[in-house]
């Protein structure tokens, strides 16, 4: 691992020791205000590599926590401590990392699924935002489902689907993942 600039950046070896890590939720204190839990995927290599959620360079996630005006500033990965300041919490669907998210199963999604059902009644978000319409319709057996709100709750928590903000997804530009992340502020009036 090198750091450059405050940040930590994995070396080439990293990403092979990542393959055992995990990221840790970032989730606020019990009590205090939570209105929307972040859920990726999984984690890639690198951000597994890093400790920090959507961290590989290129990725639009923080950019469109700040452009949609969920957050006050465009926030680095390593400032991920500070989201539930702001009433925000993220996690991932399924906690090993990999390179792709297509090297997940459909039984790997599923259970992750079920575990943010559990989260979600613990720790009761207003919101349940997943990243990634693929993984989502699998791992809640929506096929038909599409990005935005959803006509189910997930335990407490209403539950909507947001673009994958990798930047391997290619079908959505910086400016209309930033715009689905805006509709999501607004609807939640968050």
């Amino acid at each position: 691992m090198t750091e450059v600039q405050g940040e930590r950046r994995p070396t080439k070896a990293d990403p092979a020791a990542a393959l055992e890590a995990t990221l840790p939720d970032i989730l606020p204190a019990p009590g205090a205000a939570f209105d929307v839990l972040f859920c990726g995927i999984n984690p890639g290599l690198y951000s597994a590599a890093t400790g920090y959620h959507f961290a590989r360079p290129g990725n639009r996630f923080w950019p469109a926590l700040q452009l949609s005006g969920f957050t006050s500033r465009r926030l680095a990965p390593r400032e991920q401590s500070l989201l539930p300041g702001y009433g925000l919490g993220i996690t991932n669907v399924v906690a090993r990392p990999s390179a792709r998210a297509a090297e997940l199963t459909p039984a790997e999604l599923r259970v992750g699924g079920t575990r943010l059902l559990e989260l979600a009644a613990r720790h009761r978000p207003r919101v349940v935002a997943i990243a990634g319409v693929t993984a989502y319709r699998i791992a809640f057996g929506q096929p038909g489902a599409s990005i935005g709100p959803q006509q189910c709750a997930l335990g407490p928590a209403l539950l909507w689907v947001l673009p994958n903000p990798s930047g391997l997804n290619a079908h959505w530009p910086p400016a209309a993942i930033a715009e689905e992340f805006r509709r999501l502020r607004t609807a939640c009036d968050c």
